[in-house]
Formats: structure tokens, C-alpha cells, sequence
């Protein structure tokens, strides 16, 4: 990954305050860490900073204090789980500019860590405050930036401080921008696309920029009503933006032009209701009654997203197929995930996925720890299938 500047080119850090930008935006139950997941995947790198006897200075954010020092977003909280996890004590500073931060970096010793307090306490934070960005980076002589899930956002700690600081990518980071290239910018071909959810309206530009790129793309969930109705099918009570019919056929226009195969259901799951268990049937996706709601793709519609699967030695995957969350309307999520998981682990297949609910769904399929790279930057990550630029990530694109 020689396009970005990573650890690997920070030589000695041994006595160096290393500012390393991380994501502790963990989900709480009072006092107490429901998941640490993102504190885990941090660890390696911030151990790795430590042991070679760099001073490793923590900043993050914490919910959306916007500016106020709100208690319940205060970062003091997360020290006791980071501290568990890290196997090493964690100090604590309560502001991460001043003269608290300044007194708690000084304090340090090489090879230990410092949590600064919530960077969103400050309202330069999220404006990338030329003035506040200097205060931050006075507690350090090099930056790090292991916040994939925070990179789309031009703020001080995310994106300013890479242009006051010798900046570089974490291992996290690093691993994340492998993957992401593997996946889109420069993949092993035919590359397939499978893009699921709701609504076409949150993913426009998504499908518009992919259509470009990809070999294959599939078409699931709610938004696949959208197209199907698009091709005048009548989709029942289904989810369905009829308004954006005339997009959705622009897409599929773009498609053609770029030689890229687009694969719609041609069976339906089909229920009258929205929950778990409801009544349902099976039927050809120009069959579906009036009062019939299509809760999932059916059995031959994955037959064929699992042959399209078999011909691409690329996967990247956004979103599930059907309504995963309530049983059975999870088989055909399940059942691609599973089938692009033994791929990736018969070598065949290097498979990317991310986005909220597609984290969610790989893992209720117990597919998500085979596939090659699974992101949780949720935003960001969609940002880059987009086609944009990442301000968290420009910033360390090795110069020259």
C-alpha cells in the first residue's frame, strides 16, 4: 500500500508524542461499555506505538456534545474497558487542549497512554479550526490516524492535524485502505457488487458511481422493488419509491452503457405481513399479489446471485438481501453470505463488505469473520463506494 504514509515510515518513536486519532464511539449502558469492539481493534496499534517506547496520546469523540461539555459524552467512562483491554494502565486527561492536556502529556513516561477528553467538547473540532487544530497539536510530535470510520469528516483531529504533524496511517487504518483498494480501485477482476437495503434514495450515488466500475451488481432488499417496478412489475404492498421509477431507470441506462450485467430478483419471498414468521409464499417476481409484501429474494434469485458470485474473484457487499432481522425472511442473505464466505476461504474470492446493517447481517449468517475485510466505518465506508474523496484519508497520501 505504497499510496499511503504509515508506521512503517515513522522511524524511531521511542520518546515521541504520538497524537493517535482513534474511534471510542462505543455504545453504553450507563457507565459501562455494551461492546468493545472498536476499542479492541484499536489495540494492536496503539501497543505497538508503546512498546517501541513512544508517549501514545488517545484523542476521539464521544456522541455529538457539539461544542458543550456535556457529562453523558464524556470519554472518562471508556478508560476502565480501554485500560481492560490494552492489559496496561490508561491516564486520563479531562480536556484534550489547555493546560489539563498539556500537564497530563507531560507527565507521561515513554511507552504509556493517555486518553485526552470528548474533541467534539470544542466546537473547532467539527469546523477544523486552524486555531484549535495548533492547541491540539502541541501535545505531539507526530500524528497518527487509526479513525477510518471518522476519515469522510474534515475536522481538527481527523484531517487538520495531518498538515501540522508528520502524519501516517495506524495498522487499522492501513488494514482498511488495503481492503478498500483490493476491493474497487484496483481489484483482481470480474469484480461483483451486491448492494441491498431499503431505499434506492440513500444509495443513488452509490449505484450511479458502481454501475461504472463493477462487472456484475445485484440488486436487493426494499430498493430492489423500486427497480422492479421501474420495469412495470406490480410489487404489491411492498417498500417501494415509485417516485424515483425515472432513476432507477437511468441506473440500469448507465449500467447497459458500462457493460455492467445488473441481476434483479426474478423470484419473491412474499408476505401480508411485517414480522417474524408471517404467512408466506413463493413467487415469480411477476406474480405478486395485490395484497402481497416482498419480504425477501427466493431460492432461484440466489441460485443465480451465487453462480455470479463463482465467476468474480471480486466481492464488495452493502447491505442485506430481505428483511434479515425477522426469520425466514434472512435465507437469502444468509445464504449468499455463506456461499461468498467459503469462496474467500477456498481463496477464490476476495470479499469486502461494510455498512451498519451489512456488519449485522454477515454475522447473524456467522459469514462475516471469513470474508476478507468486514469495515464498521458505516458512513465512510459508504462514502467510498461513492466515489469520494476522504478528507481523514487524502491527508496521508504519501507526497511526490
Amino acid at each position: 500500500m505504497t499510496a499511503f504514509r504509515t508506521l512503517d515510515d515513522a522511524g524511531s518513536l521511542k520518546g515521541k508524542r504520538v497524537l493517535l486519532r482513534v474511534d471510542l464511539n462505543v455504545p453504553m449502558e450507563g457507565s459501562r461499555v455494551t461492546d468493545a469492539t472498536r476499542i479492541e481493534r484499536v489495540v494492536p496499534t496503539i501497543r505497538e506505538i508503546a512498546d517501541q517506547g513512544g508517549k501514545v496520546v488517545l484523542l476521539a469523540h464521544f456522541g455529538r456534545p457539539k461544542g458543550k461539555r456535556e457529562p453523558k459524552d464524556s470519554l472518562a467512562p471508556v478508560v476502565p474497558a480501554l485500560s481492560e483491554a490494552l492489559g496496561r494502565p490508561v491516564a486520563f486527561a479531562e480536556d484534550c487542549v489547555g493546560e489539563a492536556a498539556k500537564a497530563a502529556v507531560a507527565a507521561l513516561k515513554d511507552g504509556e497512554v493517555l486518553l485526552l477528553e470528548n474533541t467534539r467538547y470544542h466546537a473547532g473540532e467539527e469546523k477544523n479550526d486552524p486555531a484549535f487544530t495548533d492547541a491540539l497539536a502541541e501535545n505531539g510530535d507526530i500524528y497518527v490516524n487509526e479513525a477510518f470510520s471518522a476519515a469522510h469528516r474534515a475536522h481538527a483531529s481527523t484531517e487538520g492535524l495531518a498538515h501540522r504533524l508528520p502524519a501516517y496511517a495506524g495498522r487499522l487504518m492501513q488494514a482498511e485502505l488495503d481492503a478498500l483498494t483490493k476491493g474497487l480501485e484496483a481489484p483482481a477482476r470480474p469484480v461483483i457488487a451486491i448492494v441491498g437495503g431499503a431505499k434506492v434514495s440513500s444509495k443513488i450515488d452509490l449505484l450511479q458511481n458502481l454501475v461504472a466500475k463493477v462487472d456484475m451488481l445485484v440488486i436487493g432488499g426494499g430498493m430492489a422493488n423500486t427497480f422492479l417496478h421501474a420495469q412495470g412489475k406490480a410489487v404489491g404492498k411492498s417498500l417501494c419509491e415509485k417516485d424515483l421509477a425515472e432513476t432507477a431507470t437511468r441506473i440500469l441506462k448507465a449500467a447497459d452503457e458500462a457493460r455492467c450485467r445488473v441481476i434483479l430478483p426474478d423470484d419473491a419471498v412474499v408476505a401480508s405481513e411485517f414480522k417474524a414468521n408471517a404467512a408466506h409464499e413463493t413467487v415469480p417476481v411477476d406474480a405478486v399479489p395485490e395484497s402481497g409484501m416482498i419480504l425477501d429474494a427466493g431460492p432461484s434469485s440466489v441460485k443465480t446471485i451465487e453462480a455470479a458470485i463463482d465467476e468474480a474473484a471480486t466481492l464488495v457487499w452493502n447491505g442485506p438481501l430481505g428483511a434479515f432481522e425477522l426469520t425466514p425472511f434472512d435465507a437469502a442473505t444468509v445464504a449468499a453470505a455463506r456461499h461468498a464466505a467459503e469462496r474467500t476461504k477456498a481463496g477464490k474470492l476476495v470479499s469486502v463488505a461494510g455498512g451498519g446493517d451489512t456488519v449485522a447481517a454477515l454475522n447473524h449468517a456467522g459469514a462475516g469473520e471469513s470474508f476478507s475485510y468486514v469495515s464498521t466505518a458505516g458512513g465512510a465506508f459508504l462514502e467510498w463506494l461513492e466515489g469520494k474523496e476522504l478528507p481523514g484519508v487524502e491527508a496521508l497520501r504519501a507526497k511526490g
